[in-house]
């Protein structure tokens, strides 16, 4: 008994220890997959965050044409108000063929680190792996490991840059409204973004030269704003002001907008839309370090234009000689380009600051463009050009960016968007003509050149009898 009692208790002892021993390794082997597999899954939500951020971020700045369209057939005379929307329309979609024709390409792939400019190749889209991916298949999972891996969808990025350049391209309509022809100026908007643009955005957020010197601008002060202003301010040189705007004695004659609710409402499209300009541009949505990034982005973008708009408005008294609404509509926008290159700090009281001076400036440039005699019909040029330097330099004081590499990157833009712009402009004004005729500026362009009245006169209908 004693015998068989050992040999048995013995053998329990072993079984448990076997046991014992496959239980840890099965939990630990469990333990481990899961550990994989809540990394997978970990990585596939930040995919799927990424994506759909980009594409909703994408889509408020595309929303930023309906508020320009809004705010610049608002502010000219009626008799023109119809071609502004096409023009609108007609740049949006011209920014979007020519990004994906070749402009995403020069801006971004195989830009040489330092370099000027990406490929030239023609076409951009959806990767192998991604139509792998998407047919379904043996080889389906592998190559959705390797979608996850790059951490966002392809065309999602795609989108969300391609609203940056429509953007761009929206600030030269309002300046050169009631006088550049619309086919020339359609023209000129398919260099700019199919070419112009895209080399600006290699330099600096591709990767190339600027970029390796250290330019800070988060979300296109400078890149965007600025490059859309000299594009304007070449163009309005070229092709001349509106007939009458500036009389002989030196005055200057008030064209007011025929529709200020519009404008108004234009102004506020575009404050929204910034949010997703300016937030989109964190270029994640992966964890609360971008959550709380984001919400300050947020934050300081309204802050900003806030500064803008009261600072404008109390400005413009001395300055205009009235409370000018269009010149606090303006500083909300001026404010805006302003915080721009720098959103994304954390001092909150600076995006005041920032803000306020770009108002300022607003009214003070509308008032030096009309002692130079430049006709900005919408007031663009001071808005996003010259809030938009001034919101760059403002990156050194409130964001650590480097003052002579910011001064580097602004006066190196200015001048390969002016003089290409102004190239381009000339080579149009020769060959095509870029300005209407005299007696279309007469009638207004919306009946000279389309046949369509944004206002027609009300007929009104008497009541007969039976």
């Amino acid at each position: 008994m004693a015998i068989n009692r050992h040999i048995h208790t013995g053998f329990g002892v072993r079984s448990l220890g076997v046991i014992a021993f496959t239980g840890l390794l099965t939990v630990s082997f469990l333990a481990f997959f899961s550990r994989e597999a809540q990394a997978a899954l970990d990585s596939e939500a930040q995919f799927v965050l990424n994506s759909f951020s980009f594409l909703v971020w994408g889509a408020l700045v595309m929303w930023m044409c309906a508020g320009f369209t809004m705010l610049e057939s608002g502010s000219v005379r009626t008799k023109n108000a119809s071609v502004i929307c096409l023009k609108n329309i007609g740049l949006y979609s011209i920014a979007g063929l020519m990004f994906y024709l070749v402009g995403y390409n020069i801006m971004y792939v195989g830009v040489p680190e330092g370099g000027w400019f990406g490929t030239l190749t023609l076409f951009y889209g959806t990767t192998g792996d991604e139509v792998t991916l998407l047919g379904g298949g043996d080889d389906a999972a592998k190559a959705g490991a390797a979608v996850v891996k790059n951490g966002y969808s392809t065309m999602s990025d795609w989108f969300f840059q391609m609203v940056f350049v429509a953007t761009t391209a929206s600030i030269v309509s309002g300046t050169l409204a009631e006088r550049v022809k619309l086919w020339s100026f359609l023209l000129f908007i398919t260099v700019l973004t199919a070419i112009i643009y895209p080399v600006i955005g290699s330099w600096t957020w591709g990767g190339g030269w600027l970029s390796a010197m250290g330019f800070q601008d988060f979300a296109g002060s400078t890149i965007v704003h600025s490059t859309g202003g000299w594009a304007a301010l070449a163009g309005a040189l070229v092709v001349g002001a509106r007939k009458g705007k500036f009389r002989e004695d030196g005055s200057v004659k008030s064209t007011p907008p025929s529709n200020v609710p519009a404008v108004t409402l234009g102004v506020f499209i575009l404050w929204l839309g910034w949010f997703g300009f300016n937030g989109g541009s964190q270029l994640a949505l992966s964890g609360a370090a971008d959550a709380v990034a984001i919400s300050n982005i947020l934050a300081n973008t309204n802050l900003a234009a806030a500064a803008g708009v009261i600072a404008a408005m109390a400005l413009s008294r001395p300055v205009l000689g009235r409370v000018d609404l269009l010149a606090s509509l303006n500083g909300a926008i001026g404010g805006l380009v302003a915080i721009t290159a720098g959103p994304d700090i954390v001092d909150h009281y600076w995006a005041v600051v920032i803000g306020a001076v770009g108002g300022a400036i607003v009214v003070l440039g509308v008032k030096l463009l009309d002692r130079l005699k430049v006709d900005d019909v919408v007031g663009a040029v001071p808005a996003h050009l010259f809030a938009g330097v001034w919101g760059t330099l403002a990156v050194c004081i409130a964001a650590g960016g480097d003052f002579l590499v910011q001064l580097t990157g602004i006066v190196a833009i200015g001048a390969f968007v002016f003089a290409s712009s102004w190239v381009v402009w000339w080579a149009i004004n020769t060959t095509l003509g870029a300005r209407i005729a005299p007696v279309t500026e007469e009638l207004g362009q919306d009946v000279a050149e389309l046949g369509i009245e944004a206002y027609p006169e009300f007929v009104v209908v008497p009541d007969f009898d039976d």
